[in-house]
């Protein structure tokens, strides 16, 4: 059991070092820049959420008021 155990661990490991990490790997950048990537692949995400949310709510609104209109026409 152990064994199994410390074998995953290990191989855990080994495909943590081969992963493309979202920083800079120099030890010379320092601060901000070295999370370059990090930070624009963020924001890209908030703008992609926020542009989404924004046009769900677009058409939640614009077909709710079809549909309010069509049951006051009817009723």
């Amino acid at each position: 059991m152990f064994t199994k155990v410390s074998r995953f661990i290990g191989e855990v490991k080994g495909e943590l070092r081969k992963a493309n990490w979202p920083w800079e790997s120099d030890p010379k950048i320092k601060g901000i820049k070295k999370y370059k990537e990090l930070v624009d692949s963020t924001v890209v995400v908030l703008i992609a959420t926020i542009l989404l949310a924004g046009f769900v709510t677009f058409w939640d609104f614009f077909l709710t008021q079809v549909v309010f209109f069509l049951t006051k026409l009817g009723g």
